[in-house]
């Protein structure tokens, strides 16, 4: 084991995820109806063939009048003009507004002809066909222009912008059903172990269930990937073997195993990993975390697709999820905001002692009088599931301290 140590020396989180990050890059582009691209990134721009809103409008419900006529109403003295017209969005009015008349007029419709300000109801008093206005308004008053929004020609959405809700709503606006976006990465998740079963299956002697497959697939759908789930995998290096590879026949471009990465007996994913592709670290000086094997699996036909292969543990898979897979897989589709955002807050609870390892501390963090405060959320041990249940935060505690006392300062990574 000594000579894979000097081979496969323990890395920085830093070096270890720079190192990942470099074998993945944006994938290709797919056409998909517009709703589909909800949280996607653009891969392409979108121009607007069309001046939004195409005509000028009004902005409220009211009447459209000529401002002249209305330059000496005061409240003592208002104006009277005569209703001429009832005009509903989605209308056209063929009728010019003359000289002491009013159309009647509701949000949204294109502004008579010979208008040039609308009143609101709120300002005025309708007495059967009169309307009666109390004050002078400026040309151009509750009227939108044309091409306000957007103007015809102009770039309104630019590739490698994630689409959110306002984006889906200007596509709609635009006329687009369908947009072009960088497709989702197929993930492979597979875990490893004689022990574990299935979530459904009998709870026999000796036996846990598989929590980490399915913690790791909702993983990789909550950050936008497409979670292939390939059961578990048995501790014989043919087992695995077979299930790697019938993972890699389904066009995959990442491959996730849990357990099987830890020094011991029955150890197979470095092993296999390295007969199937090449292996590039397998230790990280992090905690939860440290064994984390990274390597490149070549399926049949050539291609190569890497593979993390995180430890056993509930929580440190997860963790290593967030570290190391989560910015991997938004990397691949598009997104440039790949490390989760920071808080500096204030320690509620000691740890009295660590090693030389980074170590991520599950917190739930709160806020007051602009203070965050992280209290730990209970034993911190790499099995603890209940323990990142209750938070919604991970302290970073760096390499150099020897313990964390309580009061003091740390970034800590936010997860909700």
């Amino acid at each position: 084991m000594s000579h894979e140590h000097e081979l496969y020396p323990m890395l920085s989180v830093e070096g270890a995820l720079d190192k990942v990050l470099a074998m993945f890059h944006p994938l290709e582009a797919e056409r998909v109806p517009i709703l589909d691209a909800l949280g996607r990134v653009l891969a392409e721009d979108v121009c607007s063939d069309i001046d939004i809103p195409p005509h000028d409008n009004t902005a409220m419900d009211g009447y459209a009048i000529r401002a002249a006529d209305v330059a000496a109403a005061t409240p003592d003295r208002p104006v009277r003009l005569r209703i001429v017209e009832n005009l509903a969005a989605g209308y056209v009015s063929q009728r010019a507004v003359e000289p002491g008349t009013a159309i009647r007029i509701m949000t949204g419709a294109p502004i008579p002809p010979a208008a040039d300000a609308i009143v609101r109801f709120e300002d005025t008093r309708q007495v059967g066909e009169w309307v009666e206005l109390f004050g002078a308004v400026q040309v151009g008053e509750n009227i939108r222009r044309a091409g306000e929004d957007v103007q015809r020609g102009e770039r309104v959405l630019v590739a490698g912008s994630l689409v959110r809700p306002q984006e889906v709503g200007m596509l709609a606006a635009l006329g687009r059903t369908t947009v072009q976006v960088i497709r989702r990465p197929r993930v492979a998740i597979l875990a490893t172990g004689d022990e574990l079963v299935e979530p459904g299956e009998p709870l026999e002697a000796g036996k846990i269930r598989n929590s980490n497959g399915y913690s790791n697939a909702a993983q990789v759908s909550l950050y936008g990937g497409i979670p292939i789930m390939l059961g578990i995998a048995r501790d014989s290096e043919h087992d695995l073997t077979a299930k790697i590879r019938a993972g890699l026949e389904q066009g995959v471009d990442l491959f996730l195993t849990s357990g099987g990465v830890s020094v011991g007996d029955f150890d197979m994913v470095k092993r296999v990993l390295a007969a199937e592709g090449e292996m590039t670290f397998w230790r990280v000086r992090m905690k939860p975390g440290k064994p984390l094997a990274f390597g490149m699996l070549k399926t049949a036909e050539g291609r190569v697709v890497p593979m993390l292969g995180m430890p056993g543990n509930p929580v440190s898979v997860m963790v290593s999820f967030e570290i190391f897979a989560r910015p991997a897989i938004l990397k691949m589709q598009g997104r440039t905001d790949l490390l989760r955002p920071t808080v500096e807050a204030v320690l509620m609870d000691e740890i009295p002692s660590k090693d030389g390892r980074r170590h991520y501390v599950r917190v739930r963090v709160e806020q007051a009088q602009g203070v965050y405060r992280a209290y730990l959320t209970g034993e911190q041990g790499s099995g603890i599931l209940s323990s990142l249940v209750k938070a919604n935060g991970l302290a970073i505690i760096p390499e150099a301290w020897p313990n964390a006392p309580a009061g003091a300062r740390v970034q800590v990574m936010l997860l909700d």
